[in-house]
């Protein structure tokens, strides 16, 4: 057990010293009424992890809902400098969700991953701006009920879903001054 502690002391030295940390959060999600936010942390000097995180708790009229949580950690690299410009990335993701706005709600899991590209904007000393699109897979689980409320089950099925796998315009807070 100490030989594991020591392990780990040196490698976050190693990494952790005078690197720089950001806390974000993504427009698109709020634009859903989704909880959201992330945070990204510099591995080397073109690379990040980011780590987001949403929840959506809400209920609309008429039984129409689109409740989930979900994680999606990415790896990033960065063509030049890490937290400005061009960067490509590969993420993962899944989460459970409980939703529909039409006839069904849809009351499952979801797991899977894609590649992503986006970019980063310098807007103030610690302040970024990002816009980011990825495409992948997810493999979907859900038991299929009629929408309304206490809605009947219908069947149990699986989606493999291709395609859109992230969205985001976020703003971003940076907690080391800018590199030199």
């Amino acid at each position: 057990m100490k030989r594991i502690g020591f392990i780990l002391l040196l490698f976050t030295s190693s990494v952790g010293f005078a690197q720089k940390y950001a806390v974000k959060t993504n427009l698109a999600y709020w634009a859903t009424t989704t909880l959201n936010i992330g945070g990204e942390i510099a591995l080397a000097p073109r690379m990040t992890l980011d780590m987001t995180a949403n929840y959506n708790p809400f209920h609309f009229r008429g039984n129409k809902k689109i409740m989930h949580w979900a994680v999606q950690p990415e790896w990033r690299y960065w063509t030049c400098r890490r937290f400005m410009g061009h960067f490509i990335g590969v993420h993962a993701h899944g989460g459970k969700y409980n939703g529909g706005l039409k006839k069904y709600r849809y009351d499952g899991w979801g797991v899977g991953g894609g590649f992503s590209y986006g970019y980063q904007w310098i807007i103030g000393k610690h302040w970024n701006l990002e816009t980011e699109l990825g495409i992948g897979y997810a493999y979907l689980k859900y038991d299929k009920y009629l929408r309304n409320r206490c809605g009947r089950f219908i069947d149990t099925g699986h989606r493999n879903y291709w395609g859109p796998t992230k969205l985001s315009i976020s703003f971003m807070y940076l907690f080391k001054s800018r590199q030199k």
